[in-house]
């Protein structure tokens, strides 16, 4: 473990012009065939890759996702196997010119993947039973392993070891259905991690008025498939929690009346906001569907009785929706539809753990995805904006589920980062990046935009100026999709964002320096001029070990070149490294010395 200690002394606000888009950076819309024909390729180069990159002999490289820029450049991404067995936080990115030569590797582990032993000293068994164990204490119902465990190197936190992977079905607490993923040491039997692989998050019914679905004809009956988009189809799960359901079809091209009482309402919201989504991914971002190769996910909507939540899992490839308190409210709005199906995205793509602060940046990964469609569907009676849960009143009062301006508004997010902000629930922990996106997007200060009114602060009281949600959305899209791994952390979202703002738009422009600012709003990293805007940063990069219980360690920072006291605004960053989150407790003493002149 280390510490790693760093200031930085802020004095003003920097400005700059912004930049034109940096010609070649932006990435191609590429047709199924065309991905389908890169990844074959990446897969035939994927031995010599691995040569490249200084792989073991016993590590092989698995293709799961390309894209490709303007000028020629490639981000592939792969998964990673040792001995033939599945390394879990061992994805990398890895980015070539046109000419195939490496530019850059993003890799979600630095640690060399090479476990003592592929040979488990406790049973697959024992593993099982931990797992089925920890589903209940986190009150699962009727949970069972569904399958054996599996053998794999957990190579996402700390040295790479042998262990087992566990997947626990039944439901969740609340009725949703149960996906726990659990991590066990093969050689101790101790847990490492656990994660739900189920990712949910809630939303509202919105009126969106009268609309165009595309739907399907087949003889004399309708049904909600909707060609033009991969075959996206929308299911009737008539108050069930398994199975597909049935499709929604009918004599007419007609689809409900608006109101909740009719089935076929919720049927052509959940349709028309994952139309919508579609739209989006394609026309802003250039991808073709969730996994970018064309095929539609579908929607179950009528879910259980009296289900208060909506949700995307992997294993049925699919959005899923309840209708709400007393069945009323279906949970099927423009938001809800594109915050459920970026799950999807991101598990395609950067595949960040759904824990921890990955989770939090996953979770903000579909607010922020919902917020934009939300915006690029300009629909009259669901106008854009940057609340989440606006219109549903799960509250009782009126007042949003959560806000992007202001995370901590709905009285559990947090509006900046701090050091244990991993080990709360990923719903309240995204909120410092909701809040960097806004902040990227509008700047800080009161404004109203679509007739909402903010107020967005910042951790050290510095204004941020925005760049535009058109531009903000594309930096982090980018950065997602050719950035991030899957245990990406908020400092590494900061490093993502950088790096593809730096790609779009230039190292010295305007946005890059708007993306400092902003993940400084939210204290993550230094202002663009060094601290506080036009400061200076002073660290030290030398790790100190920390005993696991012992006397006080130092780690000294030399401030030169200043005189007087440090400002009221003085920020300082701790970095602690620890191979297990929640196991070490510390107490950071800073000294009271003055800098002098």
């Amino acid at each position: 473990m280390a510490a790693l200690i760093a200031t930085a002394v802020q004095s003003g606000a920097a400005t700059a012009a912004p930049a034109a888009p940096v010609p070649g950076a932006e990435s191609v819309t590429l047709s199924p065939a065309q991905r389908a024909e890169l990844l074959r390729e990446a897969d035939a180069r994927k031995a010599d890759t691995a040569g490249r990159l200084g792989l073991g002999a016993k590590e092989k490289l698995v293709v799961r996702d390309v894209v490709k820029d303007r000028d020629g450049t490639l981000h592939t991404r792969y998964e990673r196997t040792y001995a033939g067995l599945p390394v879990l936080g061992g994805d990398l990115v890895v980015s070539t010119t046109a000419a195939g030569k490496t530019k850059k590797v993003v890799k979600a582990t630095k640690a060399a993947v090479a476990p003592a032993t592929v040979t488990p000293k406790i049973s697959a068994e024992k593993a099982e039973r931990q797992a089925v164990a920890a589903a209940e204490a986190d009150g699962a119902e009727a949970p069972d392993a569904e399958g054996a465990p599996r053998k794999v190197v957990w190579a996402a936190e700390g040295k790479p070891v042998l262990a087992y992977e566990t997947v626990v079905g039944g439901l969740q607490q609340d009725g949703t259905p149960n996906e726990l993923h659990v991590i066990t040491d093969a050689a101790t039997g101790e847990k490492l991690y656990e994660y739900q692989a189920v990712h949910n998050g809630t939303g509202h019914t919105v009126y969106s008025g009268t609309v165009e679905l595309t739907t399907t004809q087949s003889g004399s009956t309708y049904n909600l498939t909707d060609g033009a988009r991969g075959n996206h189809k929308t299911y009737n799960l008539n108050r069930a929690t398994s199975g597909t359901g049935t499709l929604f079809s009918g004599p007419d091209d007609v689809w409900g009346n608006g109101s909740p009482s009719n089935l076929e309402s919720a049927g052509a919201d959940a349709h028309y906001g994952a139309a919508l989504t579609w739209d989006y991914y394609k026309n802003v971002h250039g991808r073709s569907g969730i996994r970018g190769d064309g095929v539609g996910a579908y929607s179950r909507v009528h879910y259980g009785n009296n289900y208060v939540n909506a949700f995307w899992s992997d294993s049925c490839f699919c959005m899923t929706y309840g209708d709400g308190s007393g069945n009323a409210n279906p949970l099927t709005s423009i938001d809800v539809a594109a915050h459920e199906m970026t799950h999807g995205l991101t598990s395609h793509t950067a595949g960040l753990r759904y824990s921890g602060e990955s989770g939090g940046l996953n979770e903000a990964t579909s607010d922020i995805f919902g917020s934009t469609v939300e915006f690029f569907a300009n629909n009259s009676s669901d106008t854009g904006d940057y609340l989440i849960g606006e219109e549903i009143d799960i509250n009782g009062d009126g007042t949003p589920l959560r806000y992007m301006d202001k995370p901590s508004k709905d009285g559990a997010s947090k509006d900046y980062w701090y050091s244990g902000i991993g080990s709360i629930d990923v719903h309240y922990s995204s909120g410092p990046a909701n809040h960097f996106f806004y902040l990227l997007s509008e700047g800080s200060g009161t404004k109203t935009i679509n007739g909402v009114t903010y107020d967005s602060p910042t951790s050290d009281g510095l204004p941020v100026t925005g760049i535009g949600r058109a531009k903000a959305e594309k930096i982090w899209f980018r950065a997602l999709t050719t950035k991030f791994t899957s245990t990406t952390d908020y400092a590494g979202a900061r490093t993502g964002t950088l790096a593809a703002a730096g790609e779009l738009y230039g190292t010295d422009s305007a946005e890059y320096k708007a993306v400092q600012d902003a993940w400084a709003g939210v204290n993550v990293g230094a202002r663009s001029g060094g601290g506080g805007g036009g400061g200076t940063t002073f660290e030290n990069t030398a790790d100190v070990a920390i005993p696991d219980n012992g006397a006080a360690v130092t780690s000294s920072l030399t401030v030169s070149g200043r005189t007087g006291n440090a400002p009221s605004a003085l920020k300082a960053g701790v970095r602690i490294v620890h191979t297990w989150r929640g196991d070490l407790q510390i107490d950071l003493v800073a000294p009271t010395a003055r800098p002098t002149g």
